[in-house]
């Protein structure tokens, strides 16, 4: 295979963890205000707060997956299968 193909084979796969990533990472935070947190604040508040969890989530996902392709790039020389 060519650097392209590559490249646009990892963008696919890393899409497709992001997103998963992100759904696991929202699930148990979700879980976490579920069970400790929601039954002791008004529910026109918890709303909100799971906007900021959806935010968190998206964040919290981003450095997780920042540091696995930086890990990946100290690891294996991309550049070498990868294009720009």
């Amino acid at each position: 295979m060519n650097k392209r193909v590559n490249t646009l084979l990892f963008i696919l796969g890393a899409t497709i963890a992001n997103i998963i990533m992100m759904m696991v990472v929202f699930l148990v935070m979700f879980f976490v205000f579920g069970r400790f947190v929601a039954p002791h604040i008004p529910p026109n508040v918890g709303a909100y707060i799971l906007m900021g969890l959806f935010v968190v989530s998206i964040v919290v996902t981003y450095f997780i997956y920042h540091r696995v392709v930086k890990k990946l790039s100290e690891k294996y020389d991309l550049e070498k299968y990868f294009g720009p």
